[in-house]
This record gives C-alpha cells, structure tokens and sequence, in this order.
C-alpha cells in the first residue's frame, strides 16, 4: 500500500514538511509572533504621494539582517532563512529579538513562527476563531520537524482601544494566555507582551493598556514591555522601523528574565 493511503492526510503533510524543510534541528528554540499590525512590522513602510498604496522603503537596519541560526517558519510550513519583511509587510521586532538573543548565546538556533494579522482585535484571536486555528496549528507543525516552543512574543490591542471593547480586554486576553497554554500543553509558557502606545481615544487606550500590566503582574510567566517612549511614524499609530529594532532588543531583554534557550550542538 502507498505510503500517502496509509496515513491521514494531516500526518501526510506533516511527514513531507518534515522531510522536505531544508533544516532539521532538535535544538530549535521556537517563538510564536502574535498579534496585528505592530507585531506585523510596518516599520519603512509609507504611502506613495496621492494615493492609499502603501509600499516599504526596502531599508534593513544591521539588526535585521539575515542569520543562519535564524529561521521563520513559512507558509508552505517549512523552515527557511529568516529574512525581511518578516510577515510580508514592513520591519517588525521579530528578527531583532531573535538576533538579541544570539548576542546572549550565540550557539543557539531561533525558529520564528510568524501569525500576527493586521487591524485584529483580541475576539479575533478568541479560541474557535479562525487566527487563533491558524496559530495553533502553525505552532503544533513548527514543532514537528524538532524544537521546542520556548514563548509568545504579543503585540495587540489598539483595535480594543474603545468602548467597550476595552473593558472586556484583561478578561479576554487572560483567557487567551490561558486557552493557547492549554492547547500547547506548555502550561507554563513566557509569554512577552508588549504594552500599547497607540490607537483607540485615551481613555480607552489607557484601559487597555492597565489589562495589559496587570496581566503581567497576576500571571506567572508573563511579562509586559511598556512601549511608551518609542517613536510612532507619520500615522501616529506603527512603530518606526528605529523603534521596532528598539522593541525587538526589549523583548529578548524581557524574555531572558523568565526563558531559557537551548544550544544547538557543535557537529564540526
């Protein structure tokens, strides 16, 4: 009998991702990216005079530039090497954060698992949903080919900074930490948060921004970076691509306080 009539078709898949990905590592040190827009990365990215297209400046600090110990998991659910734009948009803090982390331990491998989606709002990322799926699964296939999920990088809520949305936001959001630990079977996951600084009126935003400290304060293995002080392009609402270099540093700095990563094996 074939191989492919012995197998469901989702162990099927999994077997050829793991054999075709060109890179098969047990030490890989795995981190799921969350999230919207700022998570995204629209770091350099502009809208071209006159009109509503929105197009990147192509620019990639030195903190950004491609490593072999860095990968990000694609959309065909295979590793390759890490390059920006990360999620397809603009500089974001993924490839930051994994080379901070290099810097700390040289001799580790980063897997990157890119998820976040523009203009989502944390209902969007509930359990059941459609993002969260997509997450879940993106994390569980990460894992197939070896490695280990070492946290949660977050970067959400400006789309919930409004009434009233952002009074149900601690609630959901704990949930949510919750659910995904759950469903990993990782009841102790870092997650690395990041607190708003943009979106929504005040008011709200800064109720938003309260569930997410507080989050931080009442979960174990939770931290919260403030990104207050970091600089907001021309929309007032994304990061430069200067402060998600900062942001990505910040979160590495963040997630070594809680998380551990593992040394990929010197075979020479």
């Amino acid at each position: 009998m074939e191989l492919k009539k012995m197998m469901s078709p989702f162990f099927f898949f999994l077997f050829l991702s793991y054999f075709t990905s060109p890179v098969v590592s047990t030490n890989r040190n795995i981190f799921i990216l969350g999230g919207q827009s700022n998570m995204v990365g629209l770091g350099g990215v502009y809208k071209l005079p006159n009109s509503t297209t929105l197009v990147w400046d192509g620019v990639v600090p030195e903190e950004c530039q491609p490593n072999p110990l860095i990968l990000s998991f694609s959309s065909n659910f295979t590793w390759e090497k890490a390059i920006e734009p990360l999620h397809g948009d603009g500089i974001g803090p993924g490839i930051p954060f994994a080379r901070s982390i290099l810097d700390s331990n040289p001799e580790v491998e980063i897997g990157l698992v890119p998820c976040a989606s523009i203009g989502t709002n944390i209902a969007q990322w509930a359990r059941g949903s459609d993002l969260y799926g997509k997450m879940l699964s993106r994390a569980q296939m990460a894992v197939f080919g070896g490695g280990e999920i070492r946290g949660l990088l977050w970067y959400q809520g400006e789309s919930d900074a409004h009434l009233p949305n952002a009074n149900y936001y601690k609630t959901s959001f704990q949930q949510f930490i919750s659910d995904l630990r759950s469903d990993l079977m990782l009841p102790s996951l870092p997650v690395i948060e990041v607190a708003i600084i943009s979106g929504g009126d005040q008011t709200s935003r800064d109720i938003v921004r309260d569930a997410q400290i507080q989050t931080a304060a009442e979960l174990d293995n939770v931290e919260c970076v403030d990104a207050m002080g970091r600089q907001l392009g021309p929309d007032n609402l994304h990061l430069t691509t200067a402060s998600q270099v900062q942001l990505g540093k910040m979160l590495a700095d963040a997630y070594l306080t809680i998380g551990n990563v593992t040394s990929t094996p010197n075979n020479s």
